[in-house]
C-alpha cells in the first residue's frame, strides 16, 4: 500500500533512490512472487549467511522506474543491472522484518531468483520496498502514456489515409 503523498517522492525515483544494504545472498525459486514463497527462500538465504560466517558484502540498491541497479558498497562497481520488467515481486520479510528481497527472472538463465538485503532497520527494509512498488507504478504510468501516444499516431495516421482514399465509398462528381 503506497502513502498519500508518494507523488511527492515521484521526481526524486526518477533520478533513482538510493539504499545502503548489505547482500545476503539469492536462491532459486519455482514461482514468480507469493508471501510463502518468499519466506521460504528469505528463511533459506539467512540461514545459509549464517552458516557461512562469511561478512556480507555492503551494496547499494539504485531503485528508479528503470528498474534496480546494484553495486559494490565499496568500489561502487556494477554488480547487476535488473529491469523493472523482469522483477515480479517485492518484500518486506515478516519473519525477519529488517529483510527486503525481490524475486527476478535471471538475464542469463531466464531462471526465477530471489536476491535477499539486510536493511539496518525495519523501517528501512518497507520503505525499500514501498519505493520498489512505486517504481513499478511509475514504470506501468509511462508505459501506459506510451501505449496510449502510439495509438494516437497509429489514429490519426489512418485518419489521414482515409480522407485522400478515392474508394472511401461517397459517390465521385464529376
Amino acid at each position: 500500500e503506497l502513502p498519500e503523498n508518494w507523488t511527492d517522492t515521484r521526481e526524486t525515483l526518477l533520478e533513482g533512490m538510493l539504499f545502503s544494504l548489505k547482500y545476503l545472498g539469492m536462491t532459486l525459486v519455482e514461482q514468480p512472487k507469493g508471501e510463502e514463497l518468499s519466506a521460504a527462500a528469505v528463511k533459506r538465504i539467512v540461514a545459509t549467511a549464517k552458516a557461512s560466517g562469511k561478512k556480507l558484502q555492503k551494496v547499494t540498491l539504485k531503485v528508479s522506474p528503470r528498474g534496480i541497479v546494484l553495486r559494490d558498497g565499496r568500489s561502487s562497481e556494477l554488480i547487476e543491472n535488473i529491469s523493472i520488467y523482469r522483477i515480479s515481486y517485492c518484500t518486506a520479510d515478516k519473519a525477519h522484518d529488517k529483510v527486503f528481497a525481490y524475486i527476478a527472472q535471471s538475464q542469463q538463465s531466464e531462471s526465477l531468483e530471489c536476491h535477499a538485503f539486510l536493511c539496518p532497520k525495519r523501517k528501512m527494509a518497507q520503505a525499500v520496498t514501498l519505493t520498489v512498488a512505486q517504481a513499478f507504478r511509475l514504470a506501468f504510468e509511462f508505459w501506459q502514456a506510451a501505449k496510449e501516444e502510439k495509438e494516437k499516431r497509429e489514429r490519426s495516421i489512418l485518419a489521414a489515409e482515409g480522407t485522400s482514399s478515392p474508394s472511401s465509398g461517397a459517390p465521385a462528381h464529376p
